[in-house]
């Protein structure tokens, strides 16, 4: 690979004179650009275009931040929507997609470092945690941040949908279909998701003047086999319906109702979140609450571009709508 001091050599002149050409210095003599040109055009040299990038000041690389372990990444089919949403919206305005995958506890030790690399433009912080230190970093450090998911901080912009509204919309179907003993299986609950999924689940059962009964929530982490758990502890208390903060967890419930040799929806009806492909082929398919995933991922690319261009022109805050998909697993 030809390299800069080659391209100087062979054209006579210094490496700083062959930079300027490059960068379309005004105070470098025509001669002189043509000699550079030809050289370059001769030698077949092509300039680093990331120390391009680093010299304007800018990467064209956007960091895509999802806090959570390997294995949650590709077992739940969340995340490569909203990777895929990211990245076709990066693709189109000629950005590329750096993907940080970590466990909090390393990202404690690694952010400041990739932090301050130069390497980034800006971040995206998908799924994280109640005061999770990668967000404090990432402020610290004065990149632009969009979050996907709600953040506590006003100061911070993200796209979110309403989780509240969604939940809230879920239980109530389910109350109008005749069922009063609606258990929940919960995300992690220190997720803003998990948090506004409980918050309207609560909300539907008060606006149909029902108690609220603590023994029929159970927190499932968002995983399947923690939902499938959770499903074995809310078994004792006699659910007659159960909503799931999203599918993997309702498909981790129904696994423990059939078990129990229950019959869904005949005796125990359950509603996911999020309409993943698979929630239509399971058996009864799956009622569920639909999200526009990618939508969100291209949504948070648009919201960073903006930040990047009016650095000034901001916080914003982006809430898009879900609709209530009905099947079979909650129509009596």
């Amino acid at each position: 690979m030809t390299t800069l001091q080659e391209v100087a050599e062979y054209s006579g002149v210094s490496r700083s004179t062959v930079s300027r050409v490059i960068n379309n210095d005004p105070h470098v003599s025509e001669e002189t650009r043509q000699k550079v040109l030809q050289a370059i055009a001769e030698l077949d040299y092509h300039p680093n275009a990331v120390a391009r990038s680093l010299a304007a000041g800018h990467t064209q690389i956007i960091g895509l931040v999802i806090p959570t372990a390997v294995a949650m990444l590709f077992s739940d089919p969340y995340f490569p929507r909203l990777i895929q949403g990211v990245v076709a919206a990066c693709n189109a305005s000629d950005y590329s997609v750096m993907l940080w995958i970590g466990e909090p506890e390393y990202e404690r030790r690694t952010i400041h470092r990739h932090l301050n690399s130069g390497m980034l433009d800006g971040l995206i912080i998908a799924s994280a945690v109640k005061d999770d230190p990668v967000i404090a970093a990432v402020r610290q450090s004065g990149l632009p941040l969009v979050m996907v998911g709600r953040a506590d901080d006003p100061t911070i912009s993200y796209v979110d949908v309403d989780n509240v509204q969604g939940a809230r919309q879920a239980v109530r179907h389910l109350l109008q279909q005749g069922y009063r003993r609606i258990a929940t299986i919960t995300g992690t609950l220190n997720t803003a998701a998990a948090i506004d999924r409980l918050e309207g689940y609560r909300q539907a059962l008060r606006d149909h003047g029902l108690p609220v009964e603590e023994s029929l929530i159970a927190e499932g982490k968002f995983t399947e086999e923690g939902a499938a758990e959770a499903m074995r502890n809310l078994l004792p208390h006699h659910p007659d319906a159960v909503f799931c903060a999203s599918d993997t967890m309702a498909q981790g419930a129904m696994r423990t109702i059939r078990a129990a040799g229950l019959r869904i929806p005949q005796d125990i009806a359950i509603v996911g979140y999020d309409d993943m492909a698979f929630t239509a082929n399971l058996e009864p398919p799956l009622t569920t609450v639909q999200q526009p995933i990618e939508e969100m991922g291209q949504e948070a690319v648009r919201l960073l571009l903006t930040l990047l261009a009016h650095p000034d022109d901001g916080p914003h805050h982006v809430i898009l709508p879900t609709r209530l998909i009905v099947r079979a697993s909650s129509v009596a």
